[in-house]
């Protein structure tokens, strides 16, 4: 079955189509540099594209998007971009995740947000709470997240609970360590997409991408639509997956 209504120029199989796809929206900074703009205004145009992608995946049938918002390494920068972006986050939070909790899309974050603001913390579990019994597309939104920041806190944990003889260490097979993961519960991404031109994951879903497929395409993230979303999950569809097999 081809989804040819949704997909424009690329027919795409309702079979085929991934049950998770993950992005890394990479590009805000040169989209806004190349139209003389602050780099804030990179970052509020690729909120917007945000928006449309989510409705995008909706439409698609998607069942998990992640979507990298903000890594571990990016408190390095100027701190002018990182308060224009939590300022972003606020106003996101706010407004457009309460919207699409309407429109059947629930909400989580993974990542320590604890070094975020109190009142960003505190947003980030309302949306969670309020979205919890939604069935639609699920999206992920990862915020002070690395992946592996996320494998050491997971390895706390796990070394804490045998230390108190709550876990044997036979018992630490890779199910195991998926539970420990802020990804528990959610399937791997058969699909990563990063957009910008730059091929690298950049310490993003390092456990989960293990047999990932990657799209890689020159498209800054605030110039990414939904043609370019079909056009990814095209080139998916059309690959031979393995999984180390022949």
């Amino acid at each position: 079955m081809a989804l040819e209504k949704d997909a424009g120029r690329f027919p795409l199989s309702a079979e085929k189509m991934p049950k998770h796809i993950a992005i890394i929206m990479d590009g805000n900074g040169r989209w806004a540099k190349k139209r003389g703009l602050p780099r804030k205004a990179g970052h509020k145009a690729g909120a917007e594209t945000l928006e449309k992608i989510i409705s995008a995946a909706r439409e698609l049938g998607l069942e998990h998007l992640t979507v990298y918002a903000f890594s571990t390494e990016n408190w390095k920068r100027s701190q002018e971009e990182v308060d224009a972006i939590m300022n972003l986050l606020r106003q996101y939070l706010k407004n457009y995740f309460k919207k699409f909790i309407k429109d059947d899309v629930r909400m989580d974050v993974i990542g320590d947000i604890n070094r975020l603001d109190a009142d960003i913390q505190k947003q980030i579990m309302e949306i969670e709470q309020l979205s919890k019994e939604k069935t639609g597309l699920f999206v992920h939104i990862a915020l002070n997240y690395g992946g592996r920041d996320e494998l050491r806190r997971a390895m706390t944990k796990m070394a804490q609970e045998v230390v108190e003889g709550r876990l044997l260490p036979e018992e630490m097979t890779e199910d195991c360590i998926a539970g420990y993961l802020d990804t528990a519960g959610t399937p791997d991404p058969e699909l990563v997409i990063r957009t910008s031109g730059e091929e690298r994951i950049s310490n993003f879903l390092l456990w989960q991408a293990a047999y990932s497929e990657f799209y890689f395409c020159d498209t800054l993230w605030p110039d990414f639509t939904k043609t370019e979303l079909e056009k990814a999950v095209f080139a998916y569809q059309n690959r031979e997956r393995r999984f180390g097999g022949r």
